[in-house]
């Protein structure tokens, strides 16, 4: 099974619409708000001896912190211009990038025997991806697992849907890195509250902790302020 053409085109044009300038994306935060206090939670339940891999890695901002807290980080995504993008900010080759389809079950075990049981960085990824294809996410996560790692999985709540709209009706429409979002077809905040747990739980993992936060954007709204996205993050570890 892999993922539809649809949605692997929108990725693409999406990122090879996008510069190479930090915070050109509008999920491209500074490390400091976003890589930052993430591994504050999970390193007190995680070996950072073992590897690191950041799901939906785009253009590798935040696998680059990763990599200066785990021995080893790898950063995968689906689009292949958003490895090329993260390869090209990584100057100082502190992190591993490679294409990777989650969906794809041959090529997450072909990685996961490449690195051995790993630690997982996964941020925002199953709210945007299509309905039928956030079980093998989820997969993809205990996979990569193996025993011994640990996850952190944040992921948009309910509530973003609020926010979105708040920012796509201010004066003169949506600002522009979200209205790109919604040109290319991609389809923000798209899982419901309770799915995603439930998809947790049905590919293997345990919840250790987990709690409420919000996902800062590179965007701002009409008076100033961050676009700040309501999300429940979860620390996992293999049933």
């Amino acid at each position: 099974m892999t993922l539809s053409q649809r949605y692997r085109d929108s990725w693409e044009s999406y990122w090879r619409d996008t510069s190479d300038a930090p915070g050109e994306a509008i999920w491209d935060s500074d490390p400091s708000l976003t890589a930052v206090p993430h591994c504050a939670i999970l390193l007190p339940h995680a070996d950072p001896a073992l590897p690191v891999v950041d799901l939906g890695c785009g253009n590798g901002t935040q696998t680059r912190h990763l990599a200066t807290r785990f021995a080893r980080a790898v950063g995968v995504d689906l689009s292949h211009a958003a490895i090329e993008h993260a390869r090209h900010a990584d100057t100082a080759k502190a992190a591993e990038f490679e294409q990777l389809d989650l969906v794809d079950h041959e090529a997450v075990r072909a990685l996961s025997a490449r690195i051995g049981d790993a630690n997982v960085y996964m941020r925002a990824v199953i709210h945007q991806s299509e309905p039928q294809d956030r079980p093998a996410v989820a997969g993809a996560v205990a996979a990569l697992l193996g025993e011994r790692g640990r996850a952190f999985v944040v992921e948009l709540t309910s509530a973003s849907k609020g926010v979105f709209q708040q920012a796509a009706e201010a004066p003169g429409g949506p600002p522009a890195k979200l209205r790109r979002v919604f040109e290319h077809g991609l389809k923000p905040a798209g899982a419901a509250d309770d799915e995603v747990p439930r998809l947790l739980g049905g590919a293997g993992l345990r919840i250790v902790d987990s709690g409420e936060t919000t996902l800062a954007q590179t965007e701002y709204l009409p008076d100033g302020s961050r676009i700040e996205l309501p999300a429940r993050w979860f620390v996992l570890a293999p049933a």
